[in-house]
């Protein structure tokens, strides 16, 4: 079905303020979206407006409280269909159930797939999302995938606050060796890794760190923060090693238990994030905490994308 020039862009509750963000960005109204409550807490969603032939865009994050955000999408994406949009693209700033991605152990389940499953049942067309926890979740979708990185936004970032030859680049773990890498690069500076154990989920222990950090200042890279105690005590490893200071940076803040605590009693400089996730009113007020927007970004990929242009020009 052929759609209309003219884009709509809607918000969920999770993502409203970054969607007016991105709205702005791109000269544009979010459109008018109802999303109520029945009393027994059911969701109900009412498009405000025609999107018969329409393109549409809805922007919601699968962030905590998870499964409301992640239903309530899915419920949007019904009805857009059931409205009769042309092309739905489901634009997640953060994708939830992504630490699931394999069975890793016995009679476990792959959540990363069963959310690109229901996501494709419910009817969307094209998914836009923002560093997956692991890229081949990409593959999980039977539907075109467009994988934006926040890593050029903090790339320019950076180069403003610190010369590559004080700076090194932290990967917090072995895992994300590659996407540090190439981060790294781009900031023109070497590399070091933090080799850890982690005797169960969200617990973690820092047994090594691999490269030179005395008289850097560190930076350290990472998709989320979730609880924290990976990175504070990364930052305590590479603050034992030398390092004159120790900075964080991640595109997901979920922040959940103790997070922003562990935060502000650590021997972290600071640590930005971007807007993916809304902040609680405790992480706004922590004085470590700063925000990076990635609504230009996001918005920049809607836009190639209704205009079917290509998006690698965002990853250079």
């Amino acid at each position: 079905m052929a759609y209309s020039d003219e884009m709509k862009i809607f918000a969920g509750t999770a993502s409203s303020s970054l969607s007016e963000r991105i709205c702005a960005h791109l000269g544009t109204a979010c459109g008018n979206a109802a999303v109520t409550h029945f009393e027994d807490g059911e969701i109900r969603v009412q498009f405000q407006e025609n999107i018969r032939g329409k393109d549409v865009f809805l922007v919601n994050s699968t962030s905590p409280p998870v499964n409301d955000h992640l239903i309530e999408l899915l419920i949007l994406i019904d009805a857009a269909r059931r409205a009769s949009a042309a092309r739905i693209t489901a634009v997640l700033p953060y994708f939830g159930y992504a630490r699931q991605d394999r069975k890793d152990r016995p009679r476990v389940p792959i959540t990363a797939k069963l959310v690109s499953n229901l996501i494709v049942a419910a009817g969307a067309d094209r998914v836009l999302t923002v560093d997956l926890h692991c890229d081949q979740i990409q593959g999980f979708f039977d539907i075109p995938v467009d994988h934006l990185s926040s890593e050029i936004a903090f790339t320019r970032h950076f180069r403003q606050l610190r010369p590559s030859e004080d700076l090194v680049v932290v990967s917090p773990d072995t895992g994300s060796v590659h996407r540090i890498r190439r981060f790294a690069n781009r900031l023109e500076a070497p590399l070091a890794i933090v080799d850890k154990r982690r005797p169960k989920a969200n617990v973690s222990e820092v047994m090594n760190l691999i490269g030179e950090v005395k008289d850097r200042h560190a930076l350290i890279f990472d998709d989320l923060i979730d609880t924290g105690g990976t990175l504070v005590k990364a930052a305590e490893a590479i603050k034992a090693r030398g390092a004159i200071d120790v900075t964080a940076c991640a595109t997901h803040a979920v922040f959940s238990g103790k997070a922003v605590d562990r935060i502000y009693n650590s021997v972290l400089e600071e640590v930005w994030v971007s807007d993916s996730i809304p902040l609680s009113e405790e992480a706004a007020a922590c004085p470590k905490i700063k925000v990076l927007s990635i609504a230009p970004l996001i918005g920049e990929g809607i836009r190639r994308i209704h205009a079917e242009e290509s998006l690698s020009i965002l990853f250079e």
